[in-house]
């Protein structure tokens, strides 16, 4: 495709005769006005003529190479276990903001007894006097959990039918963080109720941090703020969760999904 500069007054008004999306006008817009200034579409033209010369054509799949039709990685819904795990992804992320509303990230007693915690009495409001409440709370649990195993079994079948080799070798370390973000998400959501378990995880969690040779000190001020669990440690978790984590992963996630819309999916044809 060449755009010739001489008919550049042209371009508007062969835009408006083609019948095309908003998002179509916009491209090409952008590129009419990059073409004018930096002569774009002429680098992109020799771009294009050197890549086909190298023949640097997407690989065929590896059941093609390999003709593995009928093993059981290359069964057809294993390649459903990425969206499946963004649609986990995404019900937890709106259930997790409903729950939001009514959860209080605080280690102070709640009540004249004092026997429970503000967090911990919170969680007990959502579950037994919040209207739908306990299906909330548990469509989020739920969400996360399938989460959980549909990254898993969606990494073990891109290792087994060698889908990570060249050219997706990138897009192999981007999973590899993706599922170490989704082990912290699940960490850190594991201590928001501050229960018994939620404690005894977190110690567990300072435990390890402090083995760390050289930096382990210096992680668990970091991560759970001392050394002992506190409201600092409570704190730190529900920043984790509900402001920090959700961004990265989500900005990953869209990165990742972005290079399989440009690569293609490694898939039994």
């Amino acid at each position: 495709m060449s755009l010739e500069r001489k008919d550049d007054h042209d371009h508007g008004g062969w835009m408006k005769s083609r019948d095309l999306s908003p998002v179509e006008k916009g491209y090409l817009t952008v590129l009419i006005w990059l073409d004018r200034r930096l002569r774009i579409v002429d680098y992109l033209e020799l771009m294009e003529d050197l890549y086909y010369k190298a023949n640097l054509q997407m690989p065929k799949s590896h059941t093609e190479q390999y003709n593995l039709d009928n093993k059981f990685w290359y069964w057809y819904p294993l390649y459903a276990l990425g969206s499946f795990s963004t649609l986990a992804y995404v019900v937890a992320a709106i259930s997790g903001a409903l729950l939001g509303f009514y959860y209080s990230p605080s280690t102070a007693a709640a009540g004249a007894e004092g026997e429970l915690t503000v967090a911990y009495a919170s969680i007990t409001f959502i579950m037994t006097e919040l209207n739908f409440g306990y299906l909330l709370r548990s469509l989020h649990r739920w969400s996360a959990q399938v989460m959980v195993a549909a990254v898993f079994l969606h990494m073990l079948r891109v290792y087994f039918t060698g889908a990570y080799k060249e050219p997706r070798e990138l897009n192999w370390i981007l999973g590899i963080v993706l599922i170490s973000l989704t082990m912290v998400f699940g960490y850190t959501g594991y201590l928001l109720p501050w229960d018994q378990l939620a404690f005894w995880a977190g110690q567990i969690g300072v435990e390890m941090s402090l083995s760390i040779p050289l930096a382990g000190e210096w992680v668990a001020q970091l991560i759970f703020g001392g050394f002992s669990l506190s409201q600092s440690t409570l704190q730190r978790m529900y920043i984790l969760h509900v402001f920090f984590l959700p961004f990265i992963t989500t900005a990953l996630i869209a990165i990742h999904i972005g290079i399989v819309w440009m690569q293609g999916i490694a898939e039994p044809h």
